[in-house]
C-alpha cells in the first residue's frame, strides 16, 4: 500500500470513529449544565470541517476520559488542525476540571486547552474566564490547560483559597498541589473578594509567590515582599514570608507594634514567630526591641483540652538599659516574669478540682518593663503580686472536704516576699446534732448544726535574695488548727429571731516568742524559739432580730406615691474569757526601757496569731434601714416607678461591760445608695469617736479620754461612680425611618439624604468615677485624698473609635496616669494607636493587624483594651 493510500486510509478512520463517537454518545450533557440553554445550531460542513452537536465527545483512546464540550453560538472542528474551537458561553469537562469562557480551542494531539474570556471591541476582556477544579473556582483572562500532563499557564489569573485572594499576571500550575505566580498581589479583603470593590484596602505585593495547596491546608511561599495600604506603599518590606492561607492553626511570623518610649527608644514590641503543636498545644515566642539597648524575650505555651481543663505558660527575660554607658545616668537592670495559668473545666471532675494562677515577678520588673502592655494596662503601679495554686478534693460517700492550697505574695514597697507552703484543710461537712426525721426543723434543739474542720499550714516572711535558702527554712513557721462552732436558731413572739453560737479554737505551733529589751540598742529585741506549744481560746454569743416597716401614703394628686422605710435592728451579746491572764500561760511579761513589766504573748507573730487578753462582754448593736419612694411616671408602663432612696443605710456599735475604761467602741455608720435610674452609685462609710480628745500645747497627737459624747470625726470615705452614654439624652430617631437610602461597599453603615449626604449617630460612653477619704484617728490634722477620673471611648464613624483614661489628684494638684488612643476599622485589618503623654513612662504605640481567619496566626492580631487587667492568654 503507497503512502498516499495509508494516509487516506488513516483519516478515513478517524471520520468514523468521530462519527460513531458522536452519534452515540452526544446526548450526554454534563449534571451541571442547564438544559433549557441547549442551542444546536447546524454548523454547514466543508471540505475541512465536521458538523458537530452542542455536546462534541472526542474518542477515548487519545485521553484518560472522555471531553465533553458545548457552546450557545458556534462550534467548528478542524481535522487538518486537529482541533475543536468553541465560542459563545463556551464549555469544556475533562475529568473534575471544568472551563467557562467566552472562546474555547481543543488540540487532539496534544491535548491542549486554551480557553479567553469574553472581549470588547478594543480586544479588553470584559468577563473572565472561569476554572472549577476540585469544587473551587479560578479567574482567567487567558488560560493554556494540558489535559495530559494536567499543568497549565494562566495570564492575569485570580486565585482564591478560603478566605484570601491571589491576583497575578502570569500563573502557573506544576500540578493540583503547587501554583507559581509572577508580578502577584495577595490580600484576604472580603469586600474584594466577593468583588464589592475594585480595589482591596490592603494587600502584599511580590516579585513570585508559590502557593502550595495540601489535603487540610494551604501556605503561600514569598520572598522579599511589600506591605500596601490604600494601594500606597509602606515601609514595610520583609525578605520573606511563609504564610498560611488555611483556616487551620499555621505557623507563621508575628507582626509586631513599633513607637517610642521617652526612657529607652524606639522599638519594635511583639516581634515574634507562631508554631501550633499537635491539637492541643501551640508556642509563641516574642520579642521586644529597642533602640538604645534593651530587649526582652517572651515565650507563650497555651495548650487547651476542651471539657477537661486550659493553661498558658508565659516568661519574660530581658534588660532595661537607661542612659548612656560610661555616664551617671546609665543603669542596666535584669528583669524577669513566670507565669502560669491554669484553668479546669467544671464539667470534668465535680469531686476533683486544680486551679492555678502563678505569677512571680523580680522586684523591679514593674518598675523597670520593656513590655509596654504593661504601661497601658496600669500594672505598672502594681504594689503587690500574689501567686496561688488550689486543689480541691470532695467525696461521694464521705462528708469532708480536702483542700490544699500554696500562695505567694511579693510585696514590691517592702521588698518582702510571704509564702505559705502548703496550706491545706479538712472540713466537715455541716451537720445537725438532733435533725428530725421528718425534715422540719423546729426550735433551738432541732437547730443546733456544727461546723468543724482541721488545718495545717507553713508560713514565712523572707526577701527575694532568701528564697529558698537556709535563712528562709530556719524561719519557716509551722502550725495546726483545729476549729469547732456551733449554732442554732428559732423564733421568737413570732417576730423575733433569736440565734446562739459557740466557738472553739485549738491551735499547736512550732515556734513562740521570747521579747527582751536590749539597752546596748535600746530596742526590744523578738527571739523566736523553736518549739511545740499550743493554746485554746473559744467564745460565744447571741443575738435577737426582727425587721419592722412603715409606710406613708400620699394624696392621689401628690407625684410622690408613698415613702416605705424598712429597719432591721439587731442586738448582739457575746463573751470570751481574758486569756491573757496568768493562769492560761498564754502570756509574759519583759521589762521595757523604763523597767516596766509589759505583757506579750508568746504566740504573737504566729502562723495562727495570738489569744486575745482582756475579758469580753460585748453588747453590740446594729441598724440597717431601706428607704425607698414610688412616684408617679409617665414613662412606665405601670405609672409608677419605684426609686430607691438608701439601699442600705447601717449603723452600728458596740459597749463592753468588763472593760475598766472606754467601754464604748467607735460608731461606724456606712451607707449606700443609687440615684438617677439607679446611674449614679454612691458609698460612704464614716467612724465617729464617742470619746473626747485633747491635745497638748505643741503636740500632733490626743490623746483619749474618759468623756463620753463628745463624738468627733475619725475618718470618712466617699466613692462616687457615673456611668454615661449617649442614651442620657433620650431616645433618638432610627435614620432607618427619616432615610431610606443606604450607602454600598464602604458606607453600608451610613444613610444618604435626598442631597447624598451620609448620616450616622455617634455613640459613646464615659465612665466618671471620684473618691474622698479623710483619716484622722487621734492626731491633730487629719490626712485626705480626693481623686476624680474619667475612662470612655466614643465611635465618631463606624469605623473610628477614639478611647481614653484619666485620674487627677485634687490634693496634688496634677494629672495621675493618663492614656489616649483611637483605632481605624480598615475592613480587613485594624489600626490601633495608644500613647501615654506624660508621668514616669512616655511611649506611643502603633499597631496594624489583620483580621482574617487565616492569618489570625502568622500576622499577630487582636483586639486590644488597656483598662482590663494584664493577662498572658
Amino acid at each position: 500500500m503507497t503512502a498516499l493510500a495509508r494516509s487516506i486510509f488513516k483519516s478515513i478512520l478517524l471520520i468514523l470513529n468521530i462519527l460513531i463517537f458522536n452519534n452515540i454518545l452526544s446526548q450526554t450533557v454534563p449534571k451541571n449544565i442547564d438544559e433549557k440553554n441547549d442551542v444546536r445550531d447546524s454548523i454547514s460542513i466543508n471540505k475541512d470541517s465536521l458538523n458537530l452537536k452542542k455536546d462534541t465527545i472526542l474518542p477515548k483512546e487519545q485521553l484518560e476520559d472522555v471531553v465533553k464540550m458545548k457552546a450557545e453560538y458556534k462550534n467548528s472542528s478542524s481535522i487538518t488542525n486537529k482541533q475543536t474551537t468553541l465560542h459563545k458561553n463556551a464549555q469544556i469537562i475533562y475529568q473534575d476540571m471544568q472551563i467557562d469562557a467566552d472562546y474555547i480551542r481543543f488540540e487532539w494531539e496534544t491535548g491542549k486547552i486554551y480557553a479567553r474570556g469574553e472581549q470588547d471591541e478594543k480586544g479588553k476582556i470584559i468577563k473572565p474566564a472561569i476554572a472549577t477544579q476540585a469544587g473551587k473556582k479560578y479567574e482567567y483572562n487567558e488560560v493554556i490547560y494540558n489535559t495530559k500532563t494536567k499543568q497549565a499557564i494562566a495570564f492575569n489569573a485570580r486565585t482564591e483559597e478560603n478566605e484570601g485572594v491571589i491576583v497575578a499576571q502570569k500563573t502557573k500550575k506544576y500540578n493540583d498541589s503547587v501554583y507559581v505566580m509572577s508580578h502577584a498581589m495577595m490580600t484576604t479583603d472580603e469586600y474584594y473578594i466577593k468583588k464589592k470593590d475594585s480595589l482591596p484596602d490592603y494587600h502584599i505585593s511580590a516579585a513570585y509567590i508559590k502557593l502550595l495547596k495540601g489535603k487540610n491546608n494551604s501556605q503561600v511561599v514569598t520572598g522579599p515582599f511589600q506591605f500596601f495600604i490604600e494601594q500606597v506603599p509602606t515601609p514595610l518590606i520583609l525578605p520573606f514570608a511563609i504564610l498560611p492561607f488555611s483556616d487551620k492553626r499555621s505557623a507563621g511570623i508575628l507582626i509586631p507594634s513599633f513607637g517610642e518610649r521617652q526612657d529607652v527608644g524606639f522599638f519594635l514590641n511583639g516581634l515574634g514567630y507562631y508554631q501550633p503543636i499537635g491539637d492541643h498545644f501551640d508556642l509563641k515566642i516574642l520579642s521586644d526591641l529597642y533602640t538604645k539597648g534593651s530587649w526582652n524575650l517572651k515565650p507563650e505555651l497555651n495548650y487547651l483540652k476542651k471539657y477537661r481543663y486550659s493553661g498558658n505558660f508565659a516568661a519574660d527575660y530581658g534588660y532595661t538599659v537607661r542612659g548612656i554607658k560610661g555616664l551617671d545616668d546609665y543603669s542596666k537592670t535584669k528583669t524577669f516574669r513566670i507565669a502560669w495559668r491554669h484553668s479546669q473545666d467544671s464539667k470534668a471532675n465535680p469531686y476533683f478540682t486544680f486551679n492555678a494562677s502563678v505569677d512571680i515577678v523580680s522586684s523591679k520588673f514593674y518598675n523597670n518593663t520593656v513590655n509596654n502592655n504593661y504601661i497601658f494596662n496600669g500594672n505598672v503601679l502594681n504594689t503587690t503580686q500574689t501567686s496561688r495554686v488550689n486543689v480541691t478534693k470532695r467525696f461521694l460517700d464521705f462528708p469532708i472536704t480536702i483542700s490544699a492550697s500554696a500562695t505567694y505574695n511579693q510585696n514590691f514597697a517592702t521588698g518582702n516576699t510571704d509564702i505559705r507552703l502548703p496550706d491545706m484543710t479538712i472540713a466537715v461537712n455541716q451537720f445537725y446534732l438532733f435533725k428530725p426525721k421528718t425534715g422540719v426543723r423546729t426550735g433551738l434543739l432541732e437547730n443546733i448544726n456544727v461546723n468543724t474542720g482541721f488545718a495545717l499550714s507553713n508560713y514565712v516572711t523572707t526577701t527575694e535574695g532568701a528564697l529558698f535558702k537556709r535563712q528562709m527554712w530556719q524561719d519557716l513557721k509551722t502550725g495546726a488548727k483545729n476549729n469547732i462552732s456551733l449554732s442554732t436558731n428559732t423564733t421568737v413572739a413570732k417576730y423575733f429571731t433569736f440565734t446562739l453560737s459557740a466557738n472553739a479554737d485549738n491551735v499547736l505551733t512550732t515556734k513562740t516568742l521570747e521579747k527582751s529589751y536590749n539597752p546596748l540598742t535600746n530596742l526590744v529585741e523578738d527571739n523566736y524559739k523553736s518549739n511545740v506549744a499550743g493554746y485554746t481560746t473559744f467564745s460565744t454569743s447571741a443575738s435577737l432580730q426582727t425587721v419592722l416597716y412603715g409606710q406613708k401614703n400620699f394624696s392621689k394628686n401628690s407625684p410622690i406615691v408613698a415613702i416605705r422605710h424598712m429597719i432591721t435592728p439587731s442586738l448582739s451579746f457575746s463573751y470570751s474569757p481574758d486569756f491573757g491572764d496568768r493562769s492560761w500561760g498564754y502570756f509574759r511579761n519583759y521589762s521595757n526601757a523604763r523597767g516596766e513589766m509589759t505583757p506579750y504573748s508568746i504566740f504573737e507573730g504566729g502562723i495562727y496569731g495570738a489569744p486575745s487578753s482582756g475579758l469580753q462582754q460585748t453588747m453590740g448593736f446594729n441598724i440597717s434601714n431601706n428607704l425607698e419612694m414610688k412616684v408617679r411616671s409617665k414613662t412606665d408602663s405601670t405609672g409608677v416607678k419605684k426609686v430607691k432612696i438608701f439601699e442600705n443605710l447601717n449603723v452600728s456599735g458596740g459597749y463592753n461591760f468588763a472593760a475598766e475604761k472606754y467601754k464604748w467602741s467607735v460608731f461606724s455608720v456606712n451607707a449606700q445608695s443609687s440615684f438617677f435610674n439607679n446611674k449614679l452609685n454612691v458609698n460612704t462609710s464614716l467612724t465617729l469617736e464617742p470619746y473626747k480628745i485633747i491635745f497638748e500645747e505643741g503636740s500632733s497627737i490626743g490623746t483619749r479620754t474618759d468623756q463620753f459624747g463628745h463624738f468627733s470625726l475619725q475618718g470618712i470615705n466617699v466613692q462616687l461612680s457615673y456611668p454615661m452614654s449617649e442614651a442620657i439624652f433620650g431616645k433618638k430617631e432610627e435614620l432607618s425611618k427619616k432615610y431610606k437610602k443606604k450607602g454600598e461597599i464602604r458606607n453600608e453603615n451610613y444613610f444618604f439624604d435626598d442631597d447624598n449626604y451620609a448620616h450616622y449617630q455617634p455613640t459613646w460612653s464615659l465612665n466618671v468615677n471620684a473618691n474622698y477619704a479623710y483619716t484622722r484617728g487621734l492626731s491633730r490634722e487629719g490626712t485626705t485624698t480626693a481623686t476624680v477620673g474619667l475612662d470612655g471611648s466614643i465611635k465618631l464613624t463606624p469605623y473610628w473609635n477614639i478611647n481614653g483614661s484619666t485620674s487627677y489628684d485634687v490634693e496634688r494638684k496634677e494629672l495621675a496616669m493618663t492614656r489616649i488612643g483611637f483605632a481605624r476599622d480598615q475592613r480587613s485589618f485594624t489600626i490601633t494607636f495608644n500613647w501615654v503623654p506624660f508621668g514616669q513612662y512616655k511611649v506611643y504605640d502603633f499597631f496594624i493587624g489583620i483580621k482574617a481567619n487565616i492569618l489570625k496566626d502568622a500576622v499577630k492580631y487582636k483586639e486590644r483594651s488597656f483598662t482590663q487587667p494584664n493577662s498572658t492568654f
